[in-house]
């Protein structure tokens, strides 16, 4: 009977320390959800007075320190100060937009600088919810600390797991705001990187007959995964706009054409959160450098081939070892309906002979050879592939179009001062970028640092194009962000100086 007592009596203190507990608990989140609940009355109102403004960037400017800090940016304290100011610029710009379309604004210039700022948006108000927490559950702990209420130290335990838990949630939202903040695509770029065909130049350089017949690989292994699109899955037109070949099969200099034709690439405007960075498990960088090139499409796709291509390997009939370099160069591709716009004929020099070489009785014989030079460059295209001097007309002037275009590129780049730093270089065709090493089984790009085993794999099919560029891509983006963060610093020490004025 005394056991039975007891048990009943152990049973029912449990049940009341449980309820005491299960109330304290209730106590705390119902405290918590009232604060939060004030402090999103407050934050509201302080949103509508802000969109009301005039001037969102002079709001900005002019806000106190405490004002800024009431979106809750300070608590991530990795980025920096003048980050966190560029990120409450995107925010107020979004908010604007907003404004703007509801006002009735072009909606579609408006909506495509919305898309780019969605996401930094979304983030804003999830740090500001978190934020909103902190600050209720800081003034809660305040309250339960001054009471000095010895039952009060289990509620203190439990609000402080809530602090913990919520800081825990900082770290993730500020990797993924940074990320954000410079999207992997250039938005300078995105849309020719997405959209725009590509010409590729190939020409062998030191190395002789080793040269011709590495250039002729690389030429059929471009070939290769421009067929199957990419890695998009579905095939892009090639066209050989010209090529001279020796007697031994290999390839002097050659010039292709992919296209697309509505078959690859597309989507949205580069600004998904693809990280191909050494930090991520190898199926998630998979993944998501798959996700980055089905976006891309021909010249996005093989832009960072441009440069030097060093081949290392004994030829067949030797027995030393040589080394060979192929140049490459791609270009961006004019649409032929722009062409004739791109280049007016005041800047032309048209010249027509007749072709030379084997290929039958329109050599020698009739006139269809076409050489037509760009008068304020010098840039050159001759063409004799077809038997018509209309069609070798054609595509000389799209071969011309594209290496003036790329060349007006690379001058534009140049006169801005946040030109594509040295990590990257200028995708100049006399720069090294990778080498072929047969012996050791090895291919190598020397811009990302990144080596793959099998030579010949990798080359017959063209896939080291796919395989490569996410890492390029990334450091690209590498850069853009350093440069960013350079002149953010620097904007806010001229703004420290201007305010102590």
């Amino acid at each position: 009977m005394t056991s039975i007592i007891f048990r009943a009596c152990t049973a029912a203190a449990c049940r009341v320390a449980s309820n005491f507990y299960t109330g304290r608990r209730r106590v705390l989140q119902q405290a918590v959800t009232n604060h939060v609940i004030s402090l999103q009355q407050q934050t509201c109102v302080a949103q509508i007075h802000y969109r009301n403004a005039s001037s969102t960037q002079a709001s900005i400017d002019n806000d106190d320190t405490e004002q800024t800090h009431d979106d809750g940016l300070y608590l991530l304290t990795d980025l920096s100060l003048a980050t966190q100011n560029r990120i409450r610029s995107m925010k107020a710009r979004h908010d604007e937009v907003l404004r703007l379309l509801h006002e009735g604004g072009d909606p579609t210039s408006l909506g495509k600088e919305l898309s780019t700022l969605r996401e930094m948006s979304a983030y804003c108000e999830k740090v500001a919810e978190i934020h909103a927490e902190v600050i209720s559950l800081e003034e809660l702990l305040q309250e339960t600390e001054a009471s000095g209420d010895e039952d009060s130290k289990d509620m203190i335990h439990e609000i402080k797991d809530e602090l913990e838990e919520l800081e825990a949630q900082l770290q993730p939202l500020s990797q993924k705001m940074h990320k954000s903040l410079i999207p992997l695509l250039n938005p300078d770029d995105a849309e020719e990187l997405m959209s725009s065909d590509a010409v590729i130049d190939i020409r062998a350089g030191t190395g002789g007959d080793e040269a011709c017949l590495f250039a002729s690989e690389i030429m059929a292994g471009y070939e290769a995964i421009a067929k199957s699109g990419g890695v998009g899955g579905k095939s892009w037109d090639i066209e050989i706009l010209s090529c001279s070949k020796t007697d031994l099969g290999g390839v002097k200099e050659a010039s292709l054409a992919v296209s697309s034709r509505g078959g690859g690439g597309g989507g949205s405007y580069g600004y998904e959160l693809f990280d191909v960075s050494s930090d991520d498990k190898p199926e998630e960088a998979d993944d998501t450098a798959q996700k980055l090139l089905q976006q891309l499409g021909p010249y996005g796709f093989f832009q960072y081939e441009s440069g030097v291509h060093r081949v290392q390997r004994v030829p067949v009939n030797d027995n030393k070892l040589q080394t060979s370099a192929v140049a490459v160069g791609v270009l961006p591709a004019i649409p032929e309906s722009q062409v004739s716009d791109a280049l007016p004929l005041s800047e032309l020099k048209i010249d027509v002979m007749r072709a030379s070489g084997a290929g039958g009785q329109h050599v020698n014989t009739t006139e269809s050879a076409v050489r037509i030079t760009h008068i304020p460059t010098g840039i050159m295209a001759y063409m004799q592939e077809e038997r018509s001097q209309h069609k070798n007309r054609s595509k000389a002037m799209r071969l011309v179009a594209a290496r003036v275009h790329s060349l007006r590129k690379q001058q534009a780049l140049q006169e801005r001062s946040n030109a594509r730093s040295s990590l990257m270089g200028g995708g100049d065709r006399s720069e090294r970028v990778r080498t072929y090493n047969f012996p050791q089984d090895r291919i190598t790009d020397h811009r990302c640092k990144v080596s793959l085993q099998g030579v010949q794999s990798w080359l017959v099919d063209g896939s080291m194009v796919g395989k490569f560029a996410p890492h390029l891509y990334q450091m690209e983006r590498d850069d853009r962000t350093a440069a960013l963060e350079e002149e953010l610093d620097d904007s806010g020490k001229d703004e420290k100086k201007r305010r102590k004025k």
